[in-house]
């Protein structure tokens, strides 16, 4: 029987039966109560400056698992200029340090030419007693041609060439020897022809072509 912690009532007789399973229900009641065997942190969540602290708890079988959610702290102010020694006050303050090198000269190392539609750039440097600059500095585009303009009135005609010996010999040199020497082929051949017609044309046409033939 179940447990029942009313029972007895006050002043019943007490009875071996009913009793003996109120003594079985609360063994089984002990019995049911899980035994925890370990602890484990399942998560820690780092929240934000302010956030509240976090934790849950839960039971799986016998062992009891934690999550944490854990606020950061603030980010801590700048702290005090330190002094100079331990323990100690600070120093006088040192002398004056001479005073550095003026300043001498202005110096422009190197003018670069970039390509157009480049940006325009300088550098400066100062070595101790020169201010240094390095130029860039973009070509402008090719201009187009115009087109509003109109051509002008063609020019007049120049002297005539003057034309040397030398430079008359020196274009003739080359050129075919005159063959107005070589007459021409009037004799009739016979019908049919004969071997002295032929060899009378062969010899015309040796004879011209030696007359056209460049020296």
């Amino acid at each position: 029987m179940p447990f029942d912690p009313a029972y007895p009532p006050t002043n019943a007789e007490i009875e071996s039966a009913p009793l003996r399973g109120q003594f079985t229900g609360l063994k089984d009641l002990i019995d049911a109560i899980s035994t925890i065997t370990a602890a484990q942190i399942d998560s820690v969540t780092t929240g934000n400056p302010g956030d509240p602290a976090t934790v849950g708890v839960s039971l799986s079988g016998a062992t009891l698992h934690f999550t944490f959610g854990l606020p950061r702290g603030a980010d801590g102010g700048q702290g005090p200029a330190g002094s100079n020694g331990i323990n100690g006050n600070d120093g006088t303050p040192g002398a004056t340090g001479p005073q550095g090198p003026p300043f001498a000269n202005a110096v422009v190392d190197w003018v670069t030419t970039l390509n157009p539609g480049d940006n325009a750039s300088v550098s400066v440097s100062f070595d101790g007693s020169n201010v240094r600059f390095q130029f860039g500095i973009p070509r402008g585009a090719d201009g187009s041609n115009g087109t509003n303009g109109n051509d002008g009135a063609p020019g007049a005609q120049g002297p005539p060439g003057e034309v040397t010996s030398a430079q008359l010999t020196a274009a003739i040199n080359g050129t075919s020897m005159n063959s107005n020497a070589v007459s021409t082929l009037d004799t009739v051949p016979s019908d049919p022809p004969t071997f002295a017609d032929y060899e009378a044309l062969r010899a015309k046409v040796n004879e011209l072509i030696g007359a056209l033939r460049r020296v």
